[in-house]
């Protein structure tokens, strides 16, 4: 198999959709092979990825910030969780030739609307090499191909695993041209104008990025953009859990975009909440910004309005005290990006209204934002999470990855037959489909 630098993007993005088109007809059975079998590969060359991996993390080490390398390095037990990922995708349902209308529009013709693939997925992400994993699974258990292009800093690491890939997907009935791998920046321009051949792009960074490729192509585009996630404080919290939710959310994965970046208070329990929460957070490495209602009761850096607009992705949070839970929406829907938020409150009927007026695609009440993953939604693995308010919307596994055609079977009928003065009726009957 000839890597993908040595060939010109028109010659992979064609392979790429002739390989998808072969894949749309391939059983199920046939895509979950090909899911075993990389899994398989996979974890017969961990060391060899793993050693690819610390060369990365050898050249960024010093020209990237800790966040980015946190992202970037795949030890063994990421890897493995990885590797667990393809298997759990291969046993999910299928997403593709399922019915969700089955209707009579006459005798002996018969409407139906059936999932199926979309097609070529352009798929551009952070260094986050595992990633490059659960997208490549997801796309062919979907029946898409699919062209990916990771961050400039896991180069070595996504080239290795994008060779395992297409080498053991050879021993299958899946095209090993089906995931092909991008390798220089000056590619995504030219991929994004590939619109003939493209059929979805998946952009996974920045505000300012996903912005750019909306921008730069004709094709569809699912946004996902930054991920500046709240957790509010309500003045009916039970403080213990509180602390305890707060602190997973902003220190148990601080570089992903689904961990806590602001964390607003009740003025109401700020006295008691913050000193708790302060020394918490502080134990745990974290620097606190809070505005000039919080510093009169802690000792912290003074907040500035860009930091509730700033994704950190870093051991620092920003902190606010809050009025009311009126004031803690508003907040949200004002500098929020639209990932995920979340309450820490005993009144259920706070816990409704923060749940159904926060405009974001994973709205909580009493847990941790880290929850926002399609893993931990039994999706077995995302392409990304999309903050965009049309679907697919959240976490994008499966579902996110197939559209449906209609299927409509007769036997010689005309429309004409079905209009004008003597029109036939329609019978509009709903059959069952299950």
């Amino acid at each position: 198999m000839p890597p993908s630098d040595s060939m010109d993007l028109l010659t992979i993005a064609t392979q790429a959709k002739t390989s998808a088109h072969h894949l749309a007809t391939l059983s199920e059975s046939a895509r979950n092979t090909a899911l075993n079998a990389i899994a398989s590969a996979l974890t017969e060359r961990k060391e060899e990825i793993v050693k690819a991996n610390e060369k990365d993390c050898s050249l960024a080490e010093n020209n990237i910030s800790s966040a980015l390398y946190a992202r970037l390095k795949l030890g063994e037990s990421k890897l493995q969780s990885a590797i667990a990922g393809v298997r759990d995708v291969a046993k999910l349902r299928d997403p593709l030739g399922s019915i969700s209308l089955k209707r009579e529009l006459d005798q002996n013709l018969v409407l139906e609307r059936v999932s199926c693939p979309l097609g070529v997925l352009g798929v551009i992400f952070e260094a986050r090499p595992e990633a490059l994993i659960q997208i490549a699974s997801l796309a062919i258990k979907s029946g898409n191909g699919v062209i990916l292009k990771g961050g400039k800093e896991a180069l070595h690491t996504c080239t290795v695993l994008t060779e395992i890939i297409q080498k053991a997907l050879q021993e299958t009935e899946v095209n090993p041209y089906t995931v092909q791998l991008l390798t220089t920046r000056e590619e995504i321009k030219a991929l994004l104008d590939l619109d003939e051949y493209v059929d979805l792009i998946i952009p996974r960074g920045s505000n300012e990025f996903v912005r750019y490729v909306q921008e730069n192509t004709k094709i569809p585009v699912l946004g996902h953009a930054d991920g500046i996630c709240h957790l509010f404080i309500d003045e009916f919290a039970d403080l213990q859990p509180a602390v305890k939710i707060t602190v997973d959310a902003k220190t148990q994965y601080p570089a992903a975009c689904n961990a806590i970046e602001t964390l607003l208070i009740h003025e109401k329990i700020a006295s008691q909440f913050l000193p708790a929460i302060a020394q918490a957070l502080e134990e745990k490495g974290v620097k606190l910004k809070g505005d000039e209602a919080t510093r009169k009761i802690i000792d912290c850096e003074k907040a500035v309005e860009d930091d509730w607009r700033t994704e950190y992705s870093d051991l620092i949070l920003a902190l606010k005290i809050v009025n009311s839970i009126e004031d803690a929406i508003a907040h949200i829907n004002k500098y929020g990006s639209k990932h995920t938020d979340g309450i820490v409150t005993t009144n259920l009927d706070n816990a409704e209204k923060f749940l159904n007026e926060v405009d974001s695609a994973g709205v909580y009440h009493n847990c941790s934002t880290r929850f926002a993953d399609g893993f931990r939604y039994g999706f077995g693995a995302e392409v990304g999470i999309s903050t965009q308010k049309m679907p697919p919307r959240g976490p994008v596994g499966l579902e996110g990855l197939v559209t449906y055609k209609y299927k409509l079977r007769g036997q010689g009928q005309i429309a004409a037959n079905y209009s004008g003065i003597n029109a036939k009726p329609f019978t509009h009957k709903d059959l069952d489909f299950n």
